[in-house]
């Protein structure tokens, strides 16, 4: 069922549509470098594969999951010996990316920067955590989405008219809800799903129920993933138990993502955006704790790294709670969207030439150590904004203290209505 051809493939047209961009460089015949980020089963390595068939170049796979530095260094020879000089640079893909260590993706560098080869990755995590920087920076990056349902409803389609044995039952979609719901957009889960219902039926003739499907997955465990919806609903139930305070709720959650084999470095970089989402000023050491937790994870590895995990989790959910500077920095952002780049006041810009200085830049400011209690009173946002305010107390224990500090520099202003 994997697609051979751009007319084939389903999915992520904002990519591979007509006038896309990685469709032109397709149609061109020359690509240059770049990382597919997207989740499972949205067409990654079918689109590497399409590329390979399209352009008329050496194409080299490596799994991150079973390559070392040694087979990166066998194929860029292999790629050096193999290329005419008016051929494109052959094709290196390597899967799961992400997984690679530094020193993998090191070995990469020289060979993608002289060109030697393009390399096309692949990966599920976030490439700005899990890509280094030099790599990055050599290649364009591509969002993939997960497939809509009028993607998978299409797979389905093709998939019970042209799969050579599904093809062979006389299959009915009466309902598709439950298929579309537990797929999560992964056409990979989709196509399995589709299999395991059917070959679960003796009948030549299946009907597709909601019914049918939810029956078979509960006798099927295994039919939900830590990259499926159920994940995804497992990480809500996490995050929402630390916000509402219920710190059993919190470690069972956490224990069921352990479980299901959830990356730790997930878990971890959830924890730390919770700690600065939902408890914030209310408790700055739960920034400090969950980071600790993150560090503590990558150098202890598993199946200790729970421990500090859990001790987060814990001091998360039981801290006291505000979220003022995630909805300041939110309405700050508005804010800057409606007025765009409005001039900075002359008094607080830098002034490091003499022409500058002769412009006014920097004149009339007041620097705040000189003056008593380290604080006087002046300007510091554009003449259009400056009665603007976008970070408001919420006047827990640790908030307070800093709001009452703002109530005797600024006075009038911090004073909530």
């Amino acid at each position: 069922m994997r697609p051979r051809s751009l007319d084939d493939y389903v999915g992520q047209q904002h990519l591979v549509g007509e006038g896309a961009v990685l469709r032109k460089m397709i149609d061109s015949g020359r690509i240059s470098s770049f990382i597919l980020w997207g989740p499972p089963g949205v067409g990654k390595t079918t689109l590497a594969q399409i590329i390979a068939n399209k352009l008329d170049t050496p194409f080299y796979t490596l799994s991150a999951v079973t390559s070392g530095v040694k087979d990166v260094r066998d194929v860029i020879e292999k790629a050096k010996s193999s290329r005419f000089f008016s051929q494109a640079s052959p094709i290196l893909f390597i899967d799961e990316i992400h997984r690679f260590s530094k020193s993998q993706q090191d070995s990469l560098l020289g060979a993608v920067e002289r060109g030697v080869v393009t390399l096309i990755g692949a990966t599920t995590e976030n490439p700005s955590f899990e890509v280094i920087r030099p790599l990055l920076s050599r290649c364009q990056l591509y969002v993939l989405k997960s497939l809509e349902k009028a993607d998978l409803m299409k797979l389905l389609q093709r998939a019970i008219t042209e799969d050579v044995e599904l093809s062979k039952r006389q299959i009915e979609l009466k309902e598709t809800g439950a298929l579309l719901r537990y797929s999560g957009g992964d056409a990979r889960k989709l196509l399995n799903i589709l299999e395991l219902v059917v070959e679960s039926e003796m009948d030549r003739k299946v009907v597709i129920s909601d019914e049918l499907v939810e029956k078979r997955l509960q006798q099927n465990p295994l039919a939900y993933d830590k990259d499926g919806e159920m994940h995804y609903d497992i990480i809500s139930a996490f995050i929402k138990s630390i916000r509402g305070s219920d710190p059993d709720a919190a470690l069972y959650w956490m224990a069921r993502m352990i479980e299901g084999g959830e990356d730790p470095q997930f878990i971890a970089r959830r924890l730390v955006i919770s700690a600065s989402e939902d408890i914030g000023l209310a408790n700055p050491n739960a920034l400090l704790l969950a980071n600790a937790a993150f560090d503590a994870v990558m150098k202890i590895g598993w199946p200790e790294g729970r421990i500090p995990l859990a001790e987060a989790a814990v001091y998360l959910a039981t801290s006291p709670k505000s979220n003022s500077a995630y909805m300041g920095i939110a309405e700050a952002l508005s804010e800057v969207k409606q007025t765009g780049n409005l001039p900075v006041p002359l008094h607080l810009r830098n002034a490091p030439t003499s022409l500058m200085k002769e412009l006014g830049y920097s004149d009339g400011y007041k620097y705040s150590h000189d003056f008593p209690g380290h604080f006087v009173e002046q300007q510091y946002l554009p003449d259009e904004l400056v009665k603007a305010r976008f970070w408001h107390a919420q006047h827990s224990p640790s908030e307070e203290k800093l709001y009452q500090n703002m109530l005797r520099c600024w006075g009038e202003r911090f004073k909530e209505e």
